[in-house]
């Protein structure tokens, strides 16, 4: 198939693209290549898929309304997969208006091309941020999810709801994944694994938020393109069983999923730090401070619909793939010294 992969050069486009591409797809990655975080590491990581045959890369930003027209006009693409997207959510607190051209008229732009272009189904990154003010555990894709805390979550929220609009008003096929903290090697340095592994590396003090009192659903990144490309070959139908007086969060009568894409397994951030000292072999010094505003203080994904749906089950202990990514780490970063 011809797919769309934006967002290539990001942390989990990356390792998408790959995929696919090893499974013999044609995949054209777009990316702006903005400077919210390293620029070098983001064309290192093209640099990984420019060498493998299928492969093209264009420079794009999906905010723009007439390239975005012209490049689904001229490309006729099967399948999409949209993980371009203005991420963080502390930095949406200071650099709102990023987050609505990114997220909101980019995403715009990307179903306006499926629908015009007669795209088989659009895959979309949503968040575990969406959950918000949620507490009840494990986050079910079936809860409703009306209180963000964030402007990123918002924008997230934002997303499946036109997402579903144009499932419902055109037929196109959607499906949204919430992602729950992925990890890996190429990991976003903007991320507490790359930000702990930095510090700790060059014995400097962590910044550990909430006294370490919260818990993440790290999962590496290899289950999680797993999932996205195992989700990417299925299109949605319509939920036969959909009763609209009594609505699943979900499903529709449309072509319309959601679900959670997460290790089902929380950890406490301060284990997390210390399988990360162990993989490195140095200790950290930590600077305990309080609870930032946007944070929650637990995710914890039901992926119980997606196992049923695709077969979905992630296999990476995280002390193994800590390692993974410790390994990358000090490889990548020791030679750009």
């Amino acid at each position: 198939m011809k797919i769309l992969v934006t967002g290539a050069a990001g942390f989990i486009g990356m390792h998408v693209a790959k995929q696919l591409l090893e499974l013999g797809h044609e995949v054209v990655g777009l990316d702006n290549l903005n400077n919210y975080y390293d620029v070098q590491l983001k064309q290192d990581r093209l640099n990984q898929l420019i060498v493998l045959p299928g492969f093209r890369f264009l420079k794009m930003d999906i905010a723009d309304q007439k390239e975005m027209e012209n490049l689904f006009v001229s490309e006729k693409f099967q399948r999409v997969v949209n993980l371009a997207a203005q991420p963080g959510v502390r930095y949406s607190i200071q650099n709102p208006h990023a987050y609505i051209n990114s997220n909101i008229v980019g995403f715009m732009n990307i179903l306006e091309g499926c629908r015009h272009n007669n795209v088989e189904h659009l895959v979309y990154a949503s968040s575990s941020s969406v959950y918000g003010a949620n507490t009840k555990m494990p986050f079910s894709v079936h809860d409703n999810v009306d209180h963000p805390i964030s402007l990123y979550a918002a924008t997230k929220k934002s997303n499946e709801l036109m997402a579903h609009t144009y499932s419902h008003l055109y037929g196109l096929p959607t499906t949204g994944l919430r992602f729950f903290t992925v990890y890996g090697p190429w990991g976003r340095p903007d991320m507490s694994p790359t930000l702990f592994a930095t510090a700790i590396s060059d014995g400097k003090p962590i910044n550990v938020f909430n006294e370490g009192k919260m818990q993440r659903d790290f999962t590496y990144v290899d289950d999680i393109v797993e999932g996205v490309v195992r989700v990417l070959a299925q299109a949605p139908k319509p939920n036969p069983n959909f009763n609209s007086a009594n609505s699943d969060a979900s499903s529709s009568s449309a072509p319309y999923r959601l679900y959670n894409i997460g290790n089902h397994r929380p950890v406490e951030l301060l284990y997390f730090i210390e399988i990360l000292e162990n993989a490195i072999g140095k200790k950290a010094s930590k600077k305990m401070l309080p609870m930032q505003p946007g944070d929650v203080l637990a995710t914890y994904a039901d992926i119980d619909d997606l196992n049923q749906a695709v077969g979905f089950a992630p296999h990476t202990k995280l002390e193994d793939g800590v390692v993974k990514f410790v390994e990358w780490f000090k490889g990548y970063y020791e030679n750009r010294k």
